[in-house]
């Protein structure tokens, strides 16, 4: 079947009466639910909506732990604390709570949970996902069934929190139902990011992201981040956590 000029114009014209309905792969598609400027414009322009999707699974997947994930988080978390609380579920590291007080953070907004399995860690962040209780999630898990993951994105969806989930980067072949999914990998000064998902076009040149209290020469990034593969010990002094970690 062909259509004439007549046609397609008749179907450009439906076309732009559907403009929430329709979405062309080769442009940035917009969320529903709002969004939080991630506060670096180089991301921003990046992400559908200009930010951080409230209200959906966001996967961040990461080549180690600490290489500045939260750094990149600072922004949108700061302006969180001011008004709401923030929970961090099975972070890798006991937080350092000077270091996110040094960057503005009330202590009262942050709370650390350490569950005893994963299955209660994905329980405890579906409930407070659903209730709405924290204006900011962030999990870690280094294995998560895909069900799980729907599971998760379904308790976003029903709330108005923005949720990062932690994973390893070699996740990032596995099938999710996350719309947004980002791989990070160290870099001097700084972060690369690799949009392995979004609601848009694809990109195919890793995005740099810089981090002002990221080390910038190998010496210094090579003694900060050794420790990073260890886990620290569960009745470790928050004192003892790498500064990169948060």
């Amino acid at each position: 079947m062909s259509f004439n000029a007549t046609q397609s114009a008749g179907a450009a014209s439906v076309i732009a009466q559907m403009p929430h309905a329709l979405w062309r792969a080769n442009e940035m598609a917009a969320y529903r639910a709002s969004t939080l400027p991630s506060g670096f414009r180089a991301l921003d322009d990046e992400l559908p909506n200009a930010g951080w999707p409230k209200s959906t699974l966001i996967e961040l997947l990461l080549q180690q732990p600490g290489i500045g994930e939260l750094q990149l988080l600072k922004p949108v978390l700061a302006a969180l604390a001011n008004t709401q609380r923030i929970a961090l579920i099975q972070p890798p590291h006991l937080p350092h709570g000077a270091a996110f007080q040094g960057w503005g953070l009330r202590s009262e907004s942050l709370f650390w949970i350490k569950a005893k399995s994963t299955a209660d860690a994905l329980w405890t962040t579906e409930q407070i996902l659903k209730n709405g209780s924290c204006g900011a999630v962030i999990l870690w898990q280094n294995n998560i069934r895909t069900d799980a993951l729907r599971r998760l994105n379904l308790a976003a969806q029903s709330g108005d929190t923005t949720f990062w989930l932690m994973r390893p980067i070699s996740a990032r072949q596995d099938t999710s139902p996350a719309p947004l999914r980002l791989a990070l990998r160290p870099a001097f000064g700084g972060v690369s990011i690799d949009i392995v998902k979004r609601r848009g076009p694809t990109s195919e040149e890793a995005l740099f992201i810089t981090l002002p209290d990221m080390p910038t020469t190998r010496h210094i990034q090579e003694k900060e981040h050794a420790p990073m593969d260890q886990r620290a010990p569960a009745a470790a002094a928050a004192r003892s956590v790498p500064t990169l970690l948060v």
